[in-house]
């Protein structure tokens, strides 16, 4: 069942349930989905206004010890220069984010041991007192104890996606390490009885992705009430595991990891989760590089991520290959970012930009 477009859309997601969300990811009709975009813009505006928040990105570490089989920084890649950015780097990039306006700083690795608790506290704490931004991090799952030392040290949001509700899927994509089994669910609840302003997301058509599994995914945003929500499309990356062998599900079921249908999940997203912030990440930018950023923030989207992340670190932090903006400055980065959303008629947030809840 469609919304009929002479009537009101739904408010805060009220008239969306799973018959109606499926029936959205598989429709293809531009004029219905104009009035999508439509709905979500609009949800947008009178929920979030029309700021578009900027979060500088420091990509701080290619170390992981995961063998995730979608991510190119997999502990079993051989051909990835790995590298560890310092604590001064690291504190040079979030000076600069200040310089910028911007209003929070992403600290963002692999899963990397070599990050101690006792040195990311000190480094979270020099941020603070220092330069005096927001602090995010993701950093993949770490042991409570961990996490609840970088909250006292003045850590303000985490990012972790779940990446599926499937959890046979999950297990296929993300093998557990050693004997310790993955439960992104619960560590997420971790983080939000911390004090954490949690954020969590999926990839959309990674091999394996039902449409029914997209459903639950969204229908899980809304109920875990997240503060920030990123989705982007699955990029493949031809050194891992699911780039050599994609065992795809029948062209019926498997949710194709297009642009068009990362457009609707961000859509969708923000009518199921109104308040949230939502990213029109780098992976929609990087299967449109013309003017992707800009229609994803006209669907729903209210945040960038710049990336501060040096250059020569930055071609390093390979998730997925040809990615937007790899050889752009931290300052040029900014100024493309700043004329695109400004092309769009929208105005750039100022201050840490954490999720209001009315």
């Amino acid at each position: 069942m469609f919304w009929d477009s002479d009537q009101p859309y739904p408010l805060a997601g009220a008239g969306l349930g799973y018959d109606q969300i499926l029936a959205w990811l598989r429709e293809d009709d531009e004029v219905r989905l104009r009035n999508l975009w439509d709905a979500a813009d609009d949800m947008r505006r009178r929920s979030v206004g029309d700021d578009v928040h900027f979060r500088g990105l420091i990509e701080i570490s290619n170390h992981c010890v995961r063998r995730c089989a979608y991510c190119g920084l997999h502990v079993e890649n051989p051909k990835i220069e790995r590298y560890r950015m310092t604590a001064d780097e690291i504190l040079a990039c979030a000076r600069e984010a200040k310089e910028y306006g911007y209003g929070t700083v992403v600290m963002q690795s692999g899963e990397d041991y070599g990050i101690t608790v006792a040195w990311m506290a000190d480094v979270i704490r020099r941020i603070k007192s220092e330069v005096g931004l927001a602090v995010t991090l993701s950093l993949g799952e770490r042991p409570v104890e961990d996490l609840a030392a970088w909250k006292q040290a003045g850590a303000d949001r985490y990012l972790m996606r779940f990446e599926t509700s499937d959890l046979k899927l999950y297990d296929r994509i993300h093998p557990p390490l050693g004997n310790r089994k993955s439960d992104r669910f619960a560590l997420l609840e971790e983080l939000r009885r911390l004090g954490y302003e949690v954020g969590s997301g999926v990839m959309i058509g990674i091999p394996g992705q039902s449409y029914d599994t997209l459903v639950n995914d969204l229908c899980m945003f809304r109920s875990m009430d997240l503060d920030m929500i990123g989705v982007g499309p699955y990029i493949p990356h031809p050194d891992t595991v699911l780039g050599r062998d994609p065992q795809p599900l029948p062209p019926d079921q498997q949710v194709p990891n297009t642009e068009l249908m990362t457009y609707k999940v961000v859509a969708l997203t923000r009518l199921l989760c109104p308040q949230a912030n939502i990213p029109s990440t780098t992976a929609l930018a990087t299967i449109n590089k013309a003017n992707g950023r800009e229609l994803g923030l006209c669907r729903g989207a209210n945040v960038v991520m710049p990336n501060l992340t040096p250059v020569q670190y930055r071609r390093h932090y390979e998730i997925y290959p040809a990615k937007a903006c790899i050889n752009e400055t931290a300052r040029e980065c900014r100024f493309c970012l700043k004329n695109r959303v400004q092309s769009i008629g929208r105005t750039i947030g100022q201050g840490p930009g954490g999720r209001v809840r009315s």
